[in-house]
Parts: C-alpha cells; structure tokens; sequence
C-alpha cells in the first residue's frame, strides 16, 4: 500500500494523514478521504448494481481506477447511543436484502450439503462437550471455570439437542424446495461498519456477495449480541422483511450453536471465556424461545 498511497499524497496534497486500522485517512484542502486496499471484489460493479437497485446506503468511491487501492469519500459519524444505532443499521439491512432480493434454482443437495456440514459440528461438539463435562467430574478441587462448566452442562448440552431437533425439522422442509430466496448480503455487520449522517451508510464491504440474507443477520447478532437489544431489532426486521419457515428456523439453528472452549493454563481467561459462552447461550435462548412458544400455542 505505502508505494501507491506516496503517488495519493502527491495527487491529493494531503494536510494530515492518519492510519486507523487497515485505512488511511487523508485531510486535504478539498476534503477529507479514506484509503483502503483493494481485495479481488470489484467494488465499482457491485455499488453500480445496488444503485440501479435504488439503494445507496454507502460511501462513494472517489478514485475507482486505482490498481492497489479504493479512495473513498469519507464521512463524519454521527455521534448516537448504540441501542439507536442498531435500529437505524436494521433499517438499511432490510432495505438491502429487498431491494436486491431474487430466487434461484436450488437442488436437494446444496440443502443436504448444509445440513451435514451443520450436523456434523454438532455431534463435534457434543463428543466434545461431553468428554470435558466427564474429566471436570473427575477433578476433586475445581477451578472457577470448571465449576461454572459442570454446574451449566445440562443447560449447554440441551442447547445442543435443540440444535439438532431443530435442524432436523429444517431439512425437512428444505429439502422439498426447488428454489431458494437470495440477496445481496453485506457478510461483515457490526454496528462499527455502520455510519449516521444525513443516512445511514454501510463500510467495508470487501467481503459481500450474493447469498441467502439469514447470513447477514446471523454475522449481526454474533458480532453484536451483548450490545444491543435483539428482540427489538429482530422484530423490526422481520416486519419489513419476514423470513420464510426454513430461513426463521435456519437463523435460529445457526444462532444457537455454541462455540467450542478451549482452556489452558490462564485460569482467568478460561473464566471469563465460560462466562462468555454462557452469557451468549443465555440471551441467544431468550431471544429464540417467544418465538416457539407462539408457534406451541398456534398448535
């Protein structure tokens, strides 16, 4: 980056230059701009695309003929309480995968793929889990970490059986689809890849392609699920956008999965990995379970 970001300076003159992760910011008299590297996504094709689609929820490419990297305009955020971040991100999320949505044909197997590629991580981690659950019950003395992991195994291991119940279900009904709904997905969400000012606006959207929407949504909570109320958001957005049976339940499944915990010899850190893990299998059971007791009560 440093050899074509020297040719920037000498086009741009830049007042000020500041590195903030993997960008550059250059503060001209002109204005200010933001310097990212390129990756193999064409930026330029895809942000024509959504603009046809009417969307426009992102920052303009100012330099779009540069080799190595993308000049963007660079925008001001404006300074809000996150709870209201989130409700305004959810908004321009809906309005994307609408405005791009399309179907195509799917065969049994791309559904089948998913299915096992699922399963199989489950019967991983309920060998796993219960190897772990078996030697802790072994240790006389435990540590912190053991103890909130033996005293919470049937609550991490029915979250498990709830996985797999439900992905059974899923795959039921999946597998009598010929088509599937897609969209533009942005694959990278967090509140901090969202921007207010006069609208909101998306960044960094390197890792974007078209894909089934639950993907977004599921990047959104695993990424921000301690931050923000998802209840009120996942509501907001299926009003604008419902999810059909199979994608409501695919979200679920995939947000429900737990992750694999690996402890070492840091007895501080495994604490507070336990309690992580708990903490986001507590929030992510209330936020799924209303959803099932309507559907118990419909029955």
């Amino acid at each position: 980056m440093s050899r074509t970001l020297d040719i920037l300076k000498q086009v741009y003159k830049p007042l000020r230059v500041t590195l903030k992760g993997k960008t550059t910011i250059l503060e001209t008299t002109e204005g200010k701009y933001l310097v990212k590297d390129k990756n193999n996504k064409d930026l330029k094709q895809m942000f024509n695309y959504l603009k046809s689609r009417n969307f426009d929820n992102f920052p303009n490419l100012i330099d779009e003929n540069r080799v190595d990297l993308n000049v963007y305009e660079y925008i001001d955020d404006i300074n809000m309480p996150i709870e209201q971040k989130g409700l305004d991100m959810v908004d321009v999320i809906s309005n994307l995968h609408l405005k791009t949505t399309y179907y195509k044909p799917v065969s049994e197997d791309k559904y089948k793929e998913i299915y096992e590629n699922i399963l199989n991580n489950v019967n991983y981690l309920t060998n796993y889990y219960n190897k772990l659950f078996d030697k802790i019950a072994q240790i006389v003395y435990m540590s912190p970490s053991n103890y909130l992991l033996i005293r919470n195994s049937s609550k991490i291991m029915a979250s498990l059986d709830f996985v797999k119940k439900e992905l059974d279900e899923w795959y039921e009904i999946a597998k009598k689809k010929n088509k599937e709904r897609v969209s533009l997905v942005h694959n990278n969400l967090r509140t901090e890849h969202f921007i207010k000012k006069d609208k909101g606006y998306l960044i960094s959207w390197e890792k974007s392609k078209i894909d089934t929407p639950v993907l977004d949504l599921v990047n959104f909570y695993k990424n921000d699920y301690f931050n923000l109320d998802f209840e009120t958001i996942i509501e907001k957005y299926f009003q604008k956008n419902p999810f059909s049976q199979e994608e409501k339940k695919l979200f679920f499944i995939l947000i429900s999965l737990i992750p694999e915990i690996t402890l070492d010899d840091n007895e501080f850190n495994n604490t507070q990995k336990v309690r992580n893990m708990l903490d986001y299998l507590f929030l992510t059971e209330n936020l799924v379970r209303p959803y099932y007791t309507i559907e118990e009560e419909k029955k």
